[in-house]
């Protein structure tokens, strides 16, 4: 392989790209107060609506144990709420409070205008084939490198 061509490479483009990107939203989201995980779990659960904890986990694939770290800041900022499902004891349900509807529309709102600067040179169709390839990238999400706290 020629050396010169390294930083042309794909995964040096998406780690150099991931970086400028990730401390983007890291500044935008910082401003209402949330790191990409806790916001993150926040429009996902928004979208998703009341859920189960352990379908959240499904939804996220992340760790029971990071989960649970995430909903414990949720709660005690009241962004969210658990309880105790009434059909079955051993499951908690999720929910979203009001002030967490209220940061899901800030979150989404910071992520718009990071992304309109990022991709300003983007058509729409353009942007529809980049999401498409990203979502089929392979990658574990258990692999500490693609964590987003």
């Amino acid at each position: 392989m020629d050396p010169a061509a390294a930083p042309d490479q794909l995964g040096f483009l998406l780690a150099r790209h991931g970086r400028t990107m990730n401390a983007a939203l890291r500044q935008a989201l910082g401003s209402a107060g949330l790191n990409p995980r806790h916001a993150s779990t926040l429009v996902r659960l928004h979208h998703a609506g009341p859920t189960s904890q352990q379908d959240l986990l499904d939804i996220l694939s992340i760790d029971a144990s990071a989960l649970v770290a995430i909903l414990n800041d949720l709660e005690r900022d009241g962004l969210a709420s658990r309880r105790r499902d009434a059909a079955d004891r051993r499951r908690h349900i999720v929910e979203i409070t009001e002030a967490g509807r209220a940061a899901v529309a800030a979150v989404e709102s910071s992520i718009a205008a990071v992304e309109r600067e990022a991709f300003a040179g983007f058509s729409p169709g353009e942007l529809e084939a980049l999401h498409g390839l990203l979502t089929r990238i392979h990658s574990g999400p258990a692999d500490p490198d693609c964590a987003t706290d």
